[in-house]
């Protein structure tokens, strides 16, 4: 798998002490949750994977290339989101 870091990605990964292979991780083993087919320049999802029993969302696009983008990666507040990690709170 070809991943290309966007600038803002590799800042937040490391401010939040999210590594390439938890980004790896999370591609190959989470579900994708929210599909933004609108995004440009590239449609974009949201994967939730799982790391040390904490969750992590990933934000991915694939390029014409076929690369995969990192948009961003971080742990999703439980203020915001549902329980399961996957539905933002109304």
């Amino acid at each position: 798998m070809n991943l290309i870091y966007r600038k803002h990605a590799i800042m937040r990964m490391f401010e939040r002490g999210i590594t390439d292979e938890d980004i790896r991780s999370v591609l190959l083993f989470g579900e994708v949750i929210i599909e933004y087919a609108n995004d440009k320049p590239y449609p974009s999802r949201l994967i939730l994977g799982w790391l040390n029993n904490n969750p992590v969302h990933v934000l991915i696009a694939e390029n014409d290339d076929g690369d995969s983008v990192v948009i961003t990666a971080y742990q999703p507040d439980p203020m915001l989101w549902e329980n399961d990690f996957k539905r933002k709170k109304s």
